[in-house]
C-alpha cells in the first residue's frame, strides 16, 4: 500500500463578509415589545379609572384583574427571553465565522470519500478498527468505476492510501474528482466498518451559508467535518 502525501492545492484567500444579524427578529421583538407596553399602560389606565369609579355596593372582581396582570407579566417575560436567544444565535454565527476563517491556507484533514487527483495522485486516509482484508473501489465524478483492489491492512486510525490514477487494465485516468469506496472483513469473516478522510489545503471560507463552508479541492465541508489541522501550506 503506498503511502504518499496528497499533494496540497494553491491556496486561494477568497472570504466574504459576515453574516448580518437577524435584524428582522430584532424588529419583530421590539415592535412587539413597544406594543405590549402601550397595551399595559392602557390597561392600567383602565383598571385605576374603573377602580375609581366602582360601586361600593358591589365592587368589581380583583382577580380577573390579577389574572390580567399575570398575563402581562408573562408574555414580557417571553419576549426577553427571545431577544436573549437571539443575541445567543448571533454571537455564535459570529464565532463560527471567525473560526472558519482561521483555516484558511492550512492543510486539514476532514472526513469524506472524494478526493481530488493532481498530477495522477489522489490520496484518502482510511480508519480500520481492526486488522481486516480491505476492499477498495474507485468511481470518477460520473460514477463510472474505474479501479478496484484487496489489500490487508493493520488495525489503524490514518492509513494513507494513494491513487495513481491507473486503472485496472492499465489506463491512465485524467486529473479530477474520484470517490473511494472501501469495506473490509477481519480474520473471522466479519464485515469491519472502514471511514475515509481526505486531506488538503482550505482554499477559502463561504460565511453566507449556515454554518459556514470550507472549500478544500474544491469540495465543500463544515467546520464540524475538520478532524485535525495538519500545517499551514507555504
Amino acid at each position: 500500500m503506498a503511502t504518499a502525501n496528497a499533494t496540497a492545492p494553491s491556496v486561494v484567500s477568497g472570504t466574504t463578509p459576515l453574516p448580518s444579524s437577524s435584524s428582522s427578529s430584532n424588529s419583530l421583538s421590539s415592535t412587539t415589545g413597544s406594543t405590549l407596553a402601550g397595551n399595559f399602560q392602557t390597561f392600567l389606565t383602565l383598571l385605576t379609572t374603573q377602580l375609581q369609579n366602582q360601586n361600593p355596593l358591589d365592587p368589581l372582581d380583583t382577580n380577573q384583574f390579577t389574572q390580567q396582570l399575570v398575563q402581562f407579566a408573562g408574555v414580557e417575560q417571553q419576549l426577553k427571553t427571545n431577544d436573549s436567544l437571539a443575541t445567543l444565535v448571533s454571537l455564535q454565527q459570529t464565532t463560527q465565522a471567525t473560526q472558519a476563517l482561521g483555516f484558511v491556507g492550512k492543510t486539514a484533514v476532514v472526513d469524506g470519500t472524494t478526493a481530488t487527483m493532481k498530477n495522477s495522485s489522489a490520496t484518502w486516509h482510511l480508519n480500520v478498527p481492526s486488522s481486516a482484508t480491505v476492499d477498495i473501489s474507485i468511481a470518477n465524478s460520473s460514477g463510472q468505476t474505474v479501479f478496484t483492489g484487496k489489500y490487508t491492512a493493520g488495525a489503524g486510525s490514518d492509513i494513507p492510501f494513494t491513487w495513481n490514477g491507473q486503472g485496472n487494465d492499465g489506463t491512465q485516468w485524467p486529473d479530477g474528482k474520484y470517490t473511494i469506496t472501501a469495506t473490509g472483513k477481519d480474520i473471522a469473516n466479519n464485515n469491519v466498518g472502514i471511514a475515509a478522510q481526505v486531506q488538503g489545503t482550505v482554499s477559502s471560507v463561504d460565511l453566507t451559508q449556515s454554518p459556514p463552508l470550507l472549500t478544500i479541492d474544491g469540495n465543500s465541508y463544515t467546520v464540524s467535518q475538520v478532524k485535525s489541522i495538519v500545517g499551514s501550506s507555504n
